[in-house]
């Protein structure tokens, strides 16, 4: 039985995603299983963190039947917060990234901080809003009081599954987003904008680091997990990207873009992360990407798959769409604003409508790549892609023509669980390094070209739909403020 298995688990937004896998990246196993999502009003959004550790647990009894590992790596998706006692007892809801129950109060705290100190004290104007640490602690200091006062740490997914597994507390400065210095050490003045959020902070630790073992009562017990990143970052490195200058494109439930650069011109709306083992991530994560296609496909009563299917070339005349059903985060960060359909016709039916949020979900990544682009001083050639959001061919090459460059597509719909693989066999030694690691398990699927015809066509229809949201703003604001 060969120990020299890779375990790696993503608590995703939506379900739960495992592979082990060998040391020329072969899949042993593979684990995907989903869990519910509690959408009980407008801006609310939460999950039951016991859900995540059952379904981690049934990965890794799965896994405990094809032999040993030499090691286990956890990411999560991240600006989703669990508060917790001191025991590890859940005391809320999960608030996940997608609820904007926090936006007045992050707004309030964000209108305190000047672009300057932001830029003084975390590198980048990175913007105070309703999934940010300090916005949701500020939230539930004021809507429950009780549980605040009983809160002893505020966690990531990652973070809390990992002290359930393995009792120890810690989290990384990646993914402890819009909190830490350059130096990778907590942004104390900022932090200090709240009272009692310092304490309730995780411990930093190194990425890399092996920050305990698998405990008793747990399938490989004794095997070392490796602390890992944030899904975005882990994605990265199983879509292949671990050298300057490389671009990704992560479609799942939204659309994360990202480049990698050592230059740094801070760009509005941009999540610029601090310099790591000689990379800088320029990132910039939207909010409803493969979740726009979901909701027209439970509207239209179809699957997602017969809609991706049913549409081809978007026509001239087919409908825009802004796909701001939950707000929108990079680059114009509004919690407010709302999705809506431009141009209507009944002519239009499920194809037009597919075809429109399809392309809309699309647009808001270009308008994402180009502010990436300005902050990385880099114009990559390629986009290595991968996720949910491209099995469909169509769509994959529809974002080729709306980006107007090559987007190639890895293999396999779980590239955060196979990058939190990579690092954990980086972190134990099992692998030598990052680039080699990625070189080695990462494979790729198809290359799509942009069309020349059906790429002036998109040209020409997101010089449109770049005025959508100005347009569409008082009015999504102006029911805000009514509601």
């Amino acid at each position: 039985m060969s120990a020299s298995h890779l375990i790696g688990i993503d608590i995703g937004t939506t379900s739960v995603k495992a592979v082990m896998i060998d040391l020329r990246g072969r899949r042993v196993a593979e684990f995907a299983a989903a869990y519910p999502t509690r959408r009980l009003a407008a801006g609310q959004v939460e999950q039951d963190p016991e859900d995540w550790l059952r379904l981690v647990r049934q990965a890794l009894e799965q896994f405990a039947r094809q032999g040993r590992a030499a090691a286990l790596c956890l990411t999560s998706q991240v600006n989703t917060h669990v508060f917790v006692d001191s025991g590890l007892s859940v005391l809320h809801p999960a608030l996940v990234w997608q609820d904007t129950r926090a936006a007045e109060a992050g707004a309030a705290l964000d209108r305190g901080i000047s672009s300057a100190e932001k830029i003084a004290w975390l590198g980048a104007p990175i913007p105070v809003d309703a999934s940010h640490a300090l916005a949701r602690m500020a939230w539930m200091q004021a809507a429950h009081p009780a549980i605040w006062e009983r809160s002893a740490h505020v966690l990531l997914p990652r973070d809390w599954v990992l002290a359930r597994l393995t009792g120890a507390l810690a989290s990384d400065p990646i993914s402890s987003v819009g909190l830490v210095t350059p130096g990778f050490a907590y942004a104390d003045p900022l932090i200090a904008r709240l009272g009692g959020a310092k304490e309730r902070l995780a411990p930093l630790a190194d990425p890399f680091a092996v920050v305990g073992h698998v405990g008793p009562d747990w399938p490989f017990e004794g095997v070392p997990v490796v602390l890992g990143v944030m899904d975005a970052w882990a994605s990265l490195f199983g879509l292949g990207v671990a050298r300057d200058g490389e671009a990704f494109y992560l479609s799942g439930t939204s659309e994360v873009l990202g480049i990698m650069s050592a230059d740094l011109h801070p760009e509005p709306g941009i999540i610029t992360f601090p310099e790591w083992r000689g990379l800088r991530l320029h990132a910039a994560p939207t909010q409803s990407g493969g979740a726009s296609l979901d909701w027209v496909a439970r509207l239209l009563g179809r699957s997602v798959a017969d809609l991706a299917a049913m549409v081809g070339a978007v026509a001239a005349d087919a409908p825009l769409f802004l796909p701001h059903l939950q707000g929108e985060r990079a680059p114009i960060w509004d919690a407010a604003s709302r999705g809506g359909f431009a141009g209507l016709t009944t002519a239009h039916g499920p194809a037009e409508i597919a075809a429109a949020v399809m392309e809309g979900v699309a647009f808001s990544a270009r308008l994402a790549l180009e502010a990436l682009e300005r902050s990385a001083g880099v114009v990559p050639p390629v986009l290595r892609a991968g996720g949910g959001g491209f099995a469909s061919d169509g769509w994959a090459q529809m974002r080729a023509d709306v980006l107007g460059r090559p987007v190639l597509r890895v293999a396999g719909r779980d590239p955060g669980a196979v990058g939190a693989a990579l690092m954990a066999g980086v972190g134990t030694g099992v692998m030598a390094d990052l680039a080699t690691a990625a070189g080695t398990l990462v494979t790729s699927d198809r290359t799509f070209l942009p069309r020349p015809t059906e790429s002036g066509r998109a040209e020409a229809r997101y010089a449109i739909w770049r005025d959508l949201y100005g347009a569409l703003r008082p009015v999504s604001h102006a029911l805000g403020a009514a509601g």
